[in-house]
Parts: structure tokens; sequence; C-alpha cells
């Protein structure tokens, strides 16, 4: 559970950095405007966006599709672009979160409040280091061992390639506003997406589907779907749900940049299954009762299966 820090803890000159960026956000109004920049930050915005979505989120955490050496290493450096550590680091802690979902040991329940579960266990000393047991997988790969190190190259690469092309308001829009907007955009998703939206699927924690936070992470909104299984390439199960990840990844898919996409299984789609929530404003999604009695096989359950 999230150990009770005073709010000067969280403005150490360890997270300097982090407010830095978002202060530099003001200096929007000290340059000259242009809707090419504010087109600048929204590109930025959804390229990488993509990149923790369908980089960090559905390839490095749970293989949910397959795709070259080279083109693993270029989704890992898009994704690295958002300014959220390193690959293996973030792959680590999310793996830990399914594990722990809404239970003893999770790194970023709401069930901790609304800020440490979206930017307090970011900016905690806590959760530095990362579990190896989680991600020996992916530490098999030197050229991702070796930008997870030095996770700060990519963004710093990203920044310069703005000024480059649009100069001093390149940086502040194309870096600073984009970037800060993607963070929060991504951290909703621990956040928001455990306690505002809908249940469909009957599970062990308070995910929820929710529209709007699907828009703007491109997919991820539809939680309940994902907690209910991780391995789909889709978090929008059905056509009507939003996932412009997939729709990218399945586009890639006809140019053989990714293959072997995992689909839904057929009787999650079907509304008489069991696991369906039938009345959704009754249902109580959480247990801690019943969480905490699977927590240690889940651990070691999800460690192997993404060995």
């Amino acid at each position: 559970m999230a150990k009770p820090y005073s709010a000067s803890y969280y403005f150490r000159p360890h997270t300097w950095p982090f407010w830095a960026l978002h202060v530099a956000c003001v200096g929007a109004f000290f340059v000259e405007f242009s809707w090419w920049y504010v087109a600048l930050a929204f590109v930025g915005y959804a390229a990488r966006m993509f990149g923790v979505t369908g980089g960090y989120h559905r390839y490095f955490s749970h293989r949910t599709y397959s795709t070259s050496r080279v083109f693993q290493f270029l989704i890992a450096f898009l994704a690295m672009c958002s300014a959220q550590k390193g690959v293996i680091w973030w792959a680590s802690h999310h793996r830990h979160h399914h594990a722990h979902s809404d239970q003893e040991g999770d790194v970023h329940s709401p069930q901790d409040g609304f800020w440490w579960s979206h930017v307090g266990w970011i900016l905690s000393n806590d959760h530095e280091q990362t579990e190896e047991r989680y991600v020996r997988d992916l530490m098999r790969f030197p050229e991702l061992v070796w930008m997870d190190k030095y996770f700060l190259v990519p963004p710093t690469i990203w920044g310069i390639g703005m000024f480059l092309i649009a100069g001093l308001p390149g940086l502040i829009w194309g870096l600073c506003i984009s970037t800060v907007l993607l963070w929060h955009g991504t951290f909703t998703i621990n956040s928001l997406s455990h306690v505002w939206g809908k249940v469909r699927y009957a599970t062990t924690d308070t995910s929820r589907n929710n529209f709007w936070l699907a828009i703007i992470t491109l997919g991820e909104g539809w939680h309940n779907n994902h907690h209910r299984f991780q391995s789909s390439a889709r978090n929008g199960f059905f056509w009507w749900e939003l996932d412009i990840t997939y729709y990218t990844l399945k586009f890639f898919s006809f140019f053989g940049l990714v293959w072997d996409l995992r689909p839904v299984p057929a009787h999650l789609l079907d509304s008489h299954n069991d696991s369906w929530v039938k009345n959704q404003q009754d249902y109580t999604m959480f247990s801690r009762k019943n969480g905490e009695a699977t927590t240690a096989t889940q651990t070691e359950k999800f460690a192997e299966e993404m060995m």
C-alpha cells in the first residue's frame, strides 16, 4: 500500500525534471502561436502514445503479437521517446501490476488514492528497481538492456528533433506540451480506469471500460476487457469499441511488420458466458479477501507465462 508521504516529498531534486517540463509548457504564451505547432504536438502525442500502447503495453508487457528484432527495437525506441523510463522497467512494473492488480503489492492501485495511482508512485523512490524475474524474456536482447539503462537517450533525441524542425516553439509544443499531455493521458489508465466506467466481465480487480479514456489512449480505455483477457492484441473486443492501437497493428500486419496478432477468445464475446456481469449496479468487482488468497499463485503463474 502507498506510504503516507508529505507533499514536499514529491518535490525533491529527484523530481525536478518532471515538474520542469510542466513549467516549460507556459512558454507557449511567450512564442508566436501557429496551428502548425499544435499539429506538431498532436502528432507527437499520437505517435508516442502508440509507442506506449502498442509497444510498451501490448508487445513488451503482454506479447500479444510477434515482430522482427529490428521492428522490436524501433518500437521500443519510439515508446521510450515518451520519457516513461526504460522498456524493461516499464514491462516489469506492468507485469507486476497484473499479478497483484488492486491487491496488496500493486504498485499503483487507486485504492491507495488518486494521487498515488496517477503520479505519486512514479515520483517516489519505492519503484526504481526492475524486478528481473518478470522480464527475463526481454533481457535476452542486449540492445533493449542498453536502451533501458540509458533511458534518457530516446527522449533527448526526440527533443533535438523537435528543435531542428521548428526551433524553440517546436521544443515547447513538440516536446514539453506533447510529453506532459502524453504522461497524464497514460497515467489515467492507472488511476481513472479503475474507478470510472462500466464493467462487462467479473475480475478480481476494479478495472472498468471507458470510452473517453479509450479515445485519449488509443484504445487502452477498454480496461475491464483487457484485465479479463490480457493476451489479446485488441482491447476493444467488439467492433463498436474504438481501438486505434489495434487498427494500427492490423495495418502494420498487412506489410509483414507484425504478425500473429492474438485474437479475443470467441467465448468471451458471448453474453451468456458466466464471466459477464449481469447486474452492473449491484455487482462488487473487487474482493480483497478473495484477491489475497490468490496473489501468490497469480504472481508466479504470470511470471511463468511471460517467460
